[in-house]
């Protein structure tokens, strides 16, 4: 790679991170959150959910092992810009095809080496994700003024941007007729794992876009449906609340990230605004029902207010972190809901066992799920 020109990161608050530019020659702005995941940085860029956001993983050496034609969990690199302490120029993995800095270039989209990411995760820690600009051209002041002319994250309906246009299916396995379990995936900002991990279990696995309507979805003749993580604020969805609401009790539902709190949001409970949010692969989550607790990849902003939850409606998994709600279970209906990432990619797939558990309560097995406590 040919010598890089200097960059710098600057946040809305007024602080400046120099490094050097590498990827798109371009420039960006979008919410700067951070990742905590040691690997997988090639499904982190192609996940949808991290679609408006500048995304700085806080392990220091990236693209050590290149990128290569199979670990992408969308169509296309969805972050805004990358943020690094070191980019690994000379990768090595047999399947690599290419570096991270050919890839970030081929898809458009700019980063940055030799930033001290300790630096910026201490910031935002502290003061909580904000909007930044990545930029090799403009000065900090001109980049702090493009940046009060950018709308805020919370206000963008990315969703409806990252969903799929039209309904397709996942490896169609032409027209043979058996009696596969048939999913439906509303596609608020899927990644491919969660079609994977259902076509792996036997599934027969459609997805619709964000904005297709119960009516459009039952019509699909469904066994059971799931809602599927995405980006941004839960609260800017109310049309596909609407359509949730209209859902249950009607067929089987797991919800996964922001498809938790599509469902809070169904039963008439809020969401609100974390303060760095939950992102990498080491989040430990306890369920409720037996006292395990599990450690789970997880990438999202927002979280549900278990004060505003219906009676009908429980709290099944808690993050130790910070005592968040992780997941929920109707009392009665086949629903149930984590926040965290079941699929994994990346991270570690010690919960794909939910998968299962969806799928037994697609079976007409609702009983298997484990009890909720009740509530005082």
């Amino acid at each position: 790679m040919a010598m890089s020109k200097r960059a710098r990161l600057v946040l809305a608050d007024g602080a400046v991170y120099e490094g050097c530019s590498f990827g798109a020659e371009t420039e960006a702005c979008g919410e700067v959150v951070f990742s905590t995941s040691m690997t997988g940085y090639q499904e982190m860029l192609t996940d949808p959910s991290y679609a408006g956001q500048i995304v700085v993983p806080t392990y220091p050496l990236i693209g050590n092992y290149g990128t290569n034609d199979g670990d992408h969990e969308s169509t296309r690199v969805q972050v805004r810009g990358f943020v690094v302490r070191e980019e690994c120029q000379e990768p090595s993995h047999y399947l690599s095809r290419r570096t991270l800095h050919e890839y970030l270039a081929d898809s458009g989209v700019p980063g940055i080496h030799g930033v001290d990411t300790r630096a910026v995760t201490r910031r935002l820690r502290s003061a909580g994700v904000m909007m930044g600009m990545v930029t090799s051209e403009r000065s900090p002041e001109e980049a702090l003024e493009e940046l009060r002319r950018q709308p805020d994250y919370g206000d963008i309906d990315f969703a409806r941007q990252v969903s799929t246009p039209e309904p397709y299916e996942w490896e169609p396995a032409g027209d043979v007729e058996d009696s596969r379990p048939s999913i439906v995936v509303v596609d608020c900002g899927l990644k491919y794992s969660i079609l994977r991990m259902l076509r792996g279990r036997g599934c027969r696995v459609s997805v619709v876009p964000c904005i297709f309507s119960a009516l459009q979805i039952l019509a699909l003749e469904p066994d059971g449906i799931v809602l599927s993580p995405g980006p941004g604020d839960p609260a800017v969805l109310d049309y596909v609340v609407a359509t949730v609401r209209e859902l249950i009790g009607k067929k089987p539902i797991m919800g996964i990230c922001m498809g938790n709190q599509l469902i809070g949001r169904a039963f008439g409970a809020g969401t609100f605004k974390l303060k760095f949010g939950h992102r990498g692969a080491n989040h430990p989550v306890k369920d409720l029902s037996d006292g395990r607790v599990h450690i789970t990849s997880q990438n999202h902003g927002y979280a549900v207010d278990p004060d505003t939850l219906p009676d009908e409606l429980g709290v099944s998994h808690v993050n130790l972190n910070d005592g968040t709600v992780e997941g929920l279970r109707h009392r009665d209906l086949p629903l149930f809901s984590i926040q965290y990432h079941s699929e994994a990619s990346p991270g570690p797939r010690d919960n794909a066992y939910l998968f299962d558990r969806f799928l037994e309560m697609v079976r007409g097995k609702n009983g298997t799920l484990p009890p909720l406590e009740k509530r005082e």
